[in-house]
């Protein structure tokens, strides 16, 4: 989708601070790895399930190598110190036609602030325009934060816990 490659918009945390929410580039790919350095220990277990410190040289090129079709990445940018740099991101990946799997990450010092909800918020827009009708996710039950941008979302939801995850299914029709 040309248009989802494109997209760009500024939104405000809630204290006040203005972030750019846009299509993940190429040229993230230094940025993105900087971001997923400043996550905690804790951070990066709730978003990938279990203990590390970083991401490897393989798992970068897969979370910036998009194609904005079957996946679609944002990143939110922010200032610091008079330099751009990545705070959080969103993508969804699709695994049947009409249903994509939705996952987020958002440096700590960032959290609590709305960026999750306004990423999921734009992943959605660009989402139904594409003809999805489903995102789906797993959540650790003590992701707290995740299961509640999930149930603001304004979404239908159906969440299903199973052996230490929480199903989540977001219906977007």
């Amino acid at each position: 989708m040309a248009e989802a490659a494109q997209y760009s918009v500024i939104e405000a945390l809630r204290d006040g601070r203005r972030v750019e929410i846009r299509a993940l580039r190429p040229d993230d790919r230094g940025g993105f790895a900087e971001a997923a350095g400043r996550a905690s220990p804790e951070s990066l277990r709730r978003r990938f399930f279990a203990p590390r410190r970083s991401l490897t040289e393989q798992e970068i090129a897969f979370f910036v190598d998009v194609d904005f079709v079957n996946h679609v990445a944002l990143v939110a940018v922010a200032e610091e110190g008079g330099h751009a740099v990545v705070i959080g991101g969103g993508r969804y990946i699709l695994v049947h036609p009409g249903q994509a799997e939705v996952a987020f990450s958002v440096v700590d010092q960032y959290q609590g602030q709305g960026l999750g909800g306004a990423l999921m918020r734009h992943l959605t827009v660009i989402a139904r325009e594409s003809g999805i009708r489903e995102l789906i996710a797993e959540v650790l039950p003590e992701n707290i934060p995740m299961l509640t941008v999930f149930k603001k979302s304004g979404l239908r939801q159906i969440t299903k816990q199973e052996r230490g995850l929480v199903h989540v299914t977001l219906h977007l029709f």
